[in-house]
């Protein structure tokens, strides 16, 4: 069997897209013009997926605001004035804050699923967010007559769904991102955000079989939005002690923008439990530059020196775009680079034997 490699899921819109949303939000564009945009773009983009040679693909994104705020689409409970991220070159993202209960997701993860599947000629795989990170959307002083008790049950109830429809739908596998998971050290070091993380996303995964847990990953990174992070500082071997008692069988880890890879891949190694699959980042997005699939063959060959060959795949550090508007990379870099993981990753294999 090859070494499998598969994205995390984020592509750069194409400039007509990004142009018909602004259009749209202005009421400059129907729902009708809108949706066709959507659907123009997301064609184009699996298409150009698919001749990358990757044996996975996902939706690239096309249709969603961002990887986290998707669930909150058409929800009128909400205001502008939520957490604030910032980023180490000093831009920040602001989550919204939830008004009134109960809370709902406004669109299912599903839906861009099913939308793919109709283009696509290869397994599709779904990015769906976390739990964890929706639950940043609750105000810290509380909301009369909806308790967190509450609103905790009604995100853990949406969040299972988010995920058992995409396996219904017969998604190659389904990713959750936790990108918050770094960032919570950044903000608590003493680790007690991180750990309250880490079991609000365990009461999700607790409602799925073994068999089903197995198509279920995790995605971890620094976060990367206009070629910055959130939490790089923060070591990461302290972080993987917690990330590895997540109940999943696939963890997707950003490693290729790593100063220290064999110290991280030595604690994976100490961490991993048998049947447990590492998809190890091999491809950087906020570098611009264009890695050749022989710097990816290497990476993975540094990889195998920790990773069992029947438990190593590879992906992208990050999604090349979270959100919407962020056009620091260039589509035709973002292609040029998972061209170069897929032959680099193939390359390793026959290195390897596989």
């Amino acid at each position: 069997m090859p070494i499998p490699t598969e994205p995390i899921g984020s592509i750069p819109r194409p400039p007509e897209l990004l142009a018909a949303m602004r259009a749209h939000a202005a009421r400059e564009l129907s729902d009708e013009q809108f949706h066709a945009a959507e659907e123009a773009a997301l064609h184009e983009t699996i298409s150009r997926l698919e001749a990358t040679g990757s044996p996975v693909i996902s939706d690239g994104e096309q249709s969603k605001p961002s990887f986290a705020t998707y669930p909150l689409s058409g929800l009128e409970n909400l205001a502008a004035d939520g957490v604030t991220i910032p980023f180490a070159d000093g831009h920040t993202r602001q989550l919204p804050r939830l008004t009134t209960g109960p809370f709902r997701y406004g669109v299912h993860a599903a839906t861009y699923l099913k939308a793919a599947q109709r283009h696509a000629h290869q397994p599709v795989k779904q990015a769906v967010i976390s739990a964890s990170a929706l639950s940043l959307l609750y105000p810290q002083d509380g909301l009369n007559g909806y308790p967190h008790e509450a609103f905790l049950d009604d995100l853990v109830r949406d969040a299972e769904r988010d995920i058992r429809e995409c396996l219904e739908a017969h998604a190659a596998c389904v990713q959750m991102d936790f990108t918050e998971g770094r960032l919570a050290l950044k903000l608590d070091p003493s680790g007690g955000l991180l750990n309250t993380f880490i079991d609000l996303n365990n009461h999700v995964l607790d409602r799925f079989s073994t068999a089903e847990r197995r198509k279920i990953g995790v995605h971890t990174c620094p976060g990367g939005d206009h070629d910055s992070t959130h939490s790089a500082d923060v070591d990461y071997t302290n972080l993987l002690p917690a990330l590895f008692t997540l109940k999943v069988g696939r963890f997707y880890i950003q490693m290729a923008s790593e100063k220290d890879r064999p110290r991280v891949l030595t604690t994976i190694r100490n961490l991993r439990e048998p049947g447990q699959m590492i998809f190890v980042g091999v491809i950087d997005p906020i570098d611009r530059r264009v890695e050749t699939p022989e710097e990816v063959r290497n990476r993975v060959m540094e990889a195998a020196e920790f990773i069992p060959l029947d438990a190593l795949g590879t992906t992208d550090d990050c999604g090349f775009s979270p959100f919407a508007d962020d056009t620091s990379t260039s589509r035709e870099t973002a292609f040029a680079k998972i061209k170069s993981r897929v032959e680099g990753t193939a390359m390793a294999g026959k290195v390897l034997g596989i």
